[in-house]
């Protein structure tokens, strides 16, 4: 399934690094959401990326982005890697069934078992309102989300 702009992003329910559930349509007509796939935690490039993200948070706060990574590893995985990283944000567990959401997104890499890098804007009504996806093994850059996000102020 390949999403594109307009598209009703699809709902979910995952599990973040608290063990809580969380749901996509949690935030519908509350908040706009940035939705961050990643191949796997503790890896260089995902550790980087998320790092990044760390340290401007307060972009996301400040616009009221609610901001949720997601990779294919399992919830303990997640808190282990949020509590090192310090993460404020949600780190969802794609576990199981494995890479479901992934899938709904158009980003899973079968041959691979992982996610790719991708990240997809949800406004509040629910809609996709930009995405962006690297290819293996090149970063994501802050100047890409920063772009992305411009089209919620529209």
């Amino acid at each position: 399934m390949t999403l594109i702009i307009g598209d009703d992003a699809p709902d979910f329910s995952l599990v973040n690094q608290f063990g809580d559930t969380v749901s996509l349509s949690d935030f519908a007509g509350k908040k706009p959401v940035v939705i961050v796939f990643y191949p796997l935690s503790f890896s260089g490039i995902c550790t980087g990326e998320l790092c990044e993200l760390r340290d401007n948070f307060a972009t996301f706060e400040r616009d009221g982005i609610e901001l949720l990574a997601v990779s294919v590893d399992s919830k303990f995985v997640q808190k282990a890697f949020a509590d090192s990283e310090g993460y404020k944000f949600s780190v969802l567990a794609d576990f199981w069934p494995h890479g479901d959401v992934a899938k709904k997104y158009g980003v899973f890499l079968e041959e691979a078992g992982i996610s790719n890098r991708a990240t997809f804007v949800i406004d509040k009504a629910g809609k996709l309102v930009a995405k962006f996806v690297t290819a293996p093994g090149q970063a994501r850059s802050l100047e890409e989300y920063q772009r992305a996000l411009t089209v919620l102020a529209l």
